[in-house]
């Protein structure tokens, strides 16, 4: 049989803004709104640890030490299935918000916490001399500069948070994933929808890498780095 038969290709143009939309639509938002909890929960998470406060640093550290030892379907499939069983239930976009968000989280904190130890201490030392406290010191000297160091690694994680929402289709959210997979119960032609599908995704993750690019180039040259 062969695979670009005149069916397949009109299987093929008809399904592409139908995967696409959803992808703009869904896709798109839910990884914005899943990076934007996930990185108020890293900053969070860094500081605590490297300000040393003890009882909030063990809980961090069990936090992290939770979501990253855990897969994250598993941990969709609790907070979406299991939690309803002891009263609380979620729609299923907020819940894979929620869900990615804590996930990505945990892996983002350790970025984080990294740029913020690659800060020389002297600086803070320097702010404290010019009759700063640590909130200002932290605030306007070195969270700044751990972001700028943090920033290529963030953004990897944007763009494998783009591609890890697909998982989102399992708990019936109508993501890209998803709209390819109910058209694929009409036409079962899996190959080239599937194929569809992860080029739609290549062409998000190229633009994103694309503007990663832009943005560092920017950074480093407020940086001083040519």
């Amino acid at each position: 049989m062969e695979f670009f038969n005149s069916r397949i290709w009109g299987i093929l143009v008809d399904s592409f803004m139908k995967i696409l939309i959803p992808g703009i639509q869904v896709t798109v938002p839910l990884t914005v709104l899943s990076f934007a909890l996930a990185f108020v929960i890293s900053v969070v998470a860094a500081v605590i640890q490297y300000a040393d406060i003890k009882p909030l640093k063990s809980f961090i550290r069990f936090y992290i030490w939770i979501i990253r030892g855990t897969p994250l379907l598993v941990q969709l499939y609790i907070f979406f299935f299991g939690l309803p069983s002891i009263g609380i239930k979620m729609d299923a976009f907020p819940c894979a918000v929620l869900v990615f968000g804590i996930n990505e989280g945990a892996y983002m904190a350790e970025s984080v916490r990294a740029a913020l130890e690659s800060v020389p201490k002297g600086q803070l030392e320097a702010g404290y001399c010019v009759g700063m406290n640590y909130y200002q010191i932290m605030m306007r000297i070195v969270l700044p500069q751990a972001m700028r160091t943090a920033f290529p690694s963030l953004s990897n994680s944007f763009i494998s948070l783009l591609k890890g929402t697909s998982l989102a289709a399992t708990i019936t959210v109508t993501d890209l994933f998803r709209a390819a997979q109910i058209i694929n119960g009409r036409v079962y032609e899996p190959m080239a929808l599937y194929c569809e599908a992860a080029l739609i995704y290549l062409i998000f993750c190229t633009v994103l890498t694309w503007l990663q690019g832009i943005i560092e180039k920017k950074l480093n040259s407020y940086g001083g780095v040519k």
